[in-house]
């Protein structure tokens, strides 16, 4: 979820990605009140892709980050891991990058907007 916000949001020079705590990591949008089933799956799958990674020490962090050439149980770890943050979202699945990021705009927009939320139409009378 982080990385298609990251490449939406942050600087570049050349074509290197220029990382910024105020502009990436600050503006991120959270998901908004997770139950504790949700926020507990993604800690449990976190750790589970931790460990995963932990069994090829000897492995460049290109090895370990390329969904093409990573070992298989660490790539299961991190679809599963994906799977419950999309899940802390209220989210299913996402049909494309474009979607996971036009969904995290929407939310900061929400987040940050200090116009009230659109409710439901009341009609005036005359």
């Amino acid at each position: 979820m982080h990385n298609p916000w990251m490449r939406a949001v942050c600087g570049r020079i050349k074509s290197d990605y220029r990382y910024s705590a105020n502009i990436v990591y600050n503006n991120f949008p959270w998901p908004e009140n997770p139950d504790e089933k949700r926020f507990s799956a993604v800690e449990m799958a976190a750790q589970a892709t931790l460990d995963a990674r932990a069994n090829y020490s000897d492995s460049s962090l290109a090895d370990l980050f390329d969904p093409l050439v990573m070992p298989a149980d660490l790539l299961h770890a991190h679809r599963v891991l994906d799977r419950g943050v999309d899940a802390a979202y209220g989210k299913r699945r996402f049909s494309t990058e474009a979607e996971r990021v036009a969904f995290l705009f929407e939310l900061y927009q929400k987040y940050t907007s200090l116009l009230p939320a659109n409710k439901s139409k009341v009609s005036r009378r005359k």
